[in-house]
C-alpha cells in the first residue's frame, strides 16, 4: 500500500499521531480507531525533546511519550504492529542522521513506513536522503510555505515524490479558528503535477471541506488529534476524523459531474 495509489483513489484524510503518547501499546489501539474513523493516512511522530516545528500541543505529547520510554528502536516496533493504511515517518535530521540514513530507512521499509517528511532538512541538503529513500521506495515528502518563492516551489516539486506538504500558515502547528486566504493562494501557486496536502493548523470539518473545495488533494490534520488524545477524549477523536472524512468527501461528490446513463 502506497501513497500514490491512495491520491489516484480518494482525496485523503492524513492524521497526524504522537508514537508513544500516551504509551506505544496504547498509540497502536489509538492509530486502530482513528482507522476505522476513516482516516486514509497516518502521520507517525518521533517525538523529540527539542522540536523546531511543533506547537505547544505536539510539544507536551513529544514529552509524554519520552516519558514512555518511546526511543527510535521502539517507534519502528510500534510502527510495524500498525496495518491498513499506508504510513509516513515525521521526525527531525539528527535522528535520522545519528541511526545513520541506510539504517533508518531500511528500519522504514521492514515497519511498513511508505513515506518520510523531515521538516528541518532543507532541499539543496536532501540529496543523500532522497537517493537513499528511493532505492527503498519510499517517498521523501517535501514542504513548501507561504512565503516560499515561486521557482524554489518548482524545485522542490521536482525533488519530490508522494505528495508536497502545503503550510498552510507561518509558525509551528497549532489548531486555528479559520483559515487564511494565503493558504487558498498557495495551493494555486504549486503545480499539479504531484497532489498538494495542507496541513498546519486545519482543526474542524469545515476547514477540511474548504481545503478541497479550494483544489487541494489531501487535508492533514494534527494538533486537533493530539490535543482529544492528550485529554484522553478517544471518542471525540474519532467522530472528529468522521466528521472532517465526511465533508471532504461530500464537497468532491459534489464537485463531480452525474453520469450520464443511456
Amino acid at each position: 500500500m502506497n501513497l500514490s495509489d491512495t491520491f489516484r483513489r480518494c482525496k485523503p484524510l492524513i492524521v497526524y499521531i504522537c508514537s508513544g503518547d500516551p504509551s506505544p501499546d496504547q498509540t497502536v489501539e489509538i492509530a486502530e480507531r482513528v482507522i476505522r474513523a476513516g482516516a486514509d493516512v497516518l502521520e507517525l511522530g518521533l517525538p523529540h525533546s527539542d522540536p523546531i516545528a511543533d506547537g505547544p500541543v505536539i510539544q507536551a505529547a513529544s514529552q509524554r511519550a519520552i516519558a514512555s520510554g518511546m526511543n527510535t528502536d521502539l517507534y519502528f516496533d510500534t510502527a510495524s504492529r500498525i496495518e491498513g493504511v499506508p504510513k509516513v515517518f515525521m521526525g527531525y535530521y539528527n535522528m535520522v542522521y545519528r541511526r545513520g540514513l541506510e539504517r533508518f530507512v531500511s528500519d522504514c521499509s521492514a515497519s511498513g513506513i511508505c513515506g518520510m517528511i523531515v521538516p528541518d532538512l532543507p532541499m539543496e541538503e536532501s540529496g543523500p536522503l532522497r537517493e537513499v529513500a528511493s532505492r527503498h521506495g519510499i517517498d521523501l515528502i517535501n514542504m513548501i510555505a507561504p512565503n516560499t518563492p515561486d521557482e524554489r516551489i518548482r524545485e522542490i516539486v521536482s525533488l519530490s515524490s508522494g505528495f508536497v506538504y502545503l503550510v498552510a500558515r507561518a509558525g509551528v502547528t497549532g489548531a486555528r479558528a479559520d483559515l487564511q486566504e494565503s493558504t487558498k493562494h498557495l495551493i494555486d501557486r504549486v503545480p499539479p503535477v504531484i497532489p498538494r496536502a495542507v496541513g498546519f493548523g486545519v482543526s474542524r470539518p469545515e476547514h477540511a471541506a474548504e481545503l478541497i473545495r479550494a483544489g487541494a488533494d489531501g487535508v492533514i490534520v494534527g494538533s486537533a488529534c493530539v490535543d482529544l488524545i492528550g485529554r484522553n477524549e478517544l471518542d471525540q477523536l474519532e467522530d472528529l476524523i468522521r466528521r472532517m472524512k465526511r465533508a471532504m468527501t461530500e464537497v468532491r461528490v459534489k464537485s463531480t459531474p452525474a453520469i450520464q446513463r443511456s
